[in-house]
């Protein structure tokens, strides 16, 4: 049982990780509509989608238990500004050739999380962690030498993500439910933008055709399907291995970006990448040899 489960469980994470990863194509197939109004759209039919299943589920008491305690609902509210700040830049990084800056965004973060533990938390690193870290600030020196400016996007990216990681963590919540009160709290503005683009006659929906409405509608799944496929493979495989996969969506959208959209990728790019991905070797390596000495 112990091997199904973790054979059930790597096949949630690749669906998981394979979904976010493969993500910008579905951005770039909608480049026309912008990336507010891609955003306003993953948040009102992802409220939609995770509602229904929350009550076919019968799990929405939970979401009555968060909406009672004011305290995590203002969490929530924090976490889903900085989620949806996340979603932004990403969709419009996207399509606008930064693909590259995006998926060196998400390769950063986990070494970002470090350091977040090391400022915030008052955590300790070691020498290994350190030499990451290290490695990281000299990857991110490089491209900025080399393009003449900071990988702001790179950096955004990771940070917000990070912190999204931190205060989401102060927030005990089951993923589904929790996923439904973050964007339930953004449903009303995004809800009056969307109606404010249709009366201008300026939004998409209903504006092009019904394949690309059902498209604009797909946001929906494409945000919560893989999120509970994480949930899924999380309780089912050990939390160190969970990490190895993360790396396979930055993996895919950099190959994207290189072989299927042609962004540059300069020597500055060869050795940032060359740079993160030995740091990123190095933190994971001994991720798993502390994992096992705890044990």
């Amino acid at each position: 049982m112990p091997d199904r489960d973790a054979m059930v469980g790597a096949m949630f994470a690749l669906g998981a990780f394979g979904i976010w990863g493969f993500l910008p194509v579905y951005f770039k197939v909608l480049h026309q509509v912008s990336a507010l109004e891609i955003l306003a759209h993953r948040i009102v039919w992802s409220v939609v989608l995770v509602g229904l299943g929350l009550i076919v589920t019968r799990r929405w008491p939970e979401v009555l238990i968060i909406l009672a305690n004011k305290r995590m609902v203002l969490r929530l509210l924090i976490t889903a500004l900085l989620l949806s700040c996340n979603w932004l830049l990403f969709i419009w990084a996207v399509n606008n050739a930064h693909m590259l800056q995006g998926s060196l965004g998400y390769y950063i973060n986990p070494l970002v999380n470090v350091v977040l533990g090391v400022v915030l938390l008052g955590e300790r690193l070691t020498p290994a962690q350190w030499t990451a870290v290290a490695l990281t600030v000299a990857g991110v020196g490089n491209l900025a030498l080399g393009l003449g400016e900071i990988p702001w996007i790179a950096l955004t990216l990771a940070l917000l993500f990070g912190f999204y990681g931190y205060v989401r963590k102060t927030a005990p919540v089951g993923a589904a439910a929790g996923l439904f009160v973050e964007t339930l709290v953004l449903f009303v503005p995004a809800l009056l933008y969307l109606i404010y683009l249709f009366a201008n006659g300026t939004g998409k929906l209903g504006a092009v055709s019904l394949n690309f409405d059902l498209l604009l509608i797909a946001s929906g799944v494409l945000t919560s399907v893989p999120l509970i496929f994480f949930t899924a493979a999380a309780r089912r495989l050990r939390y160190a291995t969970v990490g190895f996969f993360q790396y396979l969506a930055p993996t895919i959208q950099f190959l994207l970006a290189v072989l299927a959209y042609g962004e540059d990728f300069t020597d500055s790019h060869k050795i940032t990448f060359g740079l993160i991905w030995t740091a990123l070797a190095i933190y994971s390596i001994d991720t798993m040899r502390r994992r096992r000495a705890n044990a």
